[in-house]
């Protein structure tokens, strides 16, 4: 499992997370802002998730995609 954390308070809504790895993020339907996947929330919580190693490399792929670089994973 990778750990994925997303600081949401810098999110700007660019679209790249989501667009890159739909599987591990989405645009929270509440507040636009990018949120891990409910399958792969902790706790219920839209910032954090465990996603499996299969997804690592998307994962990775769009936290670096990220212009205010907020996504950060840990394999």
């Amino acid at each position: 499992m990778v750990k994925v954390t997303i600081d949401r308070a810098g999110c700007i809504s660019c679209e790249s997370c989501w667009t890159l790895c739909p599987d591990v993020f989405e645009q929270d339907p509440a507040d636009d802002l990018s949120s891990v996947t409910e399958q792969y929330r902790v706790g219920g919580n839209t910032a954090e998730g465990e996603v499996p190693d299969g997804l690592a490399d998307c994962a990775v792929e769009a936290a670096d995609s990220c212009p205010v670089t907020v996504i950060f994973v840990e394999e």
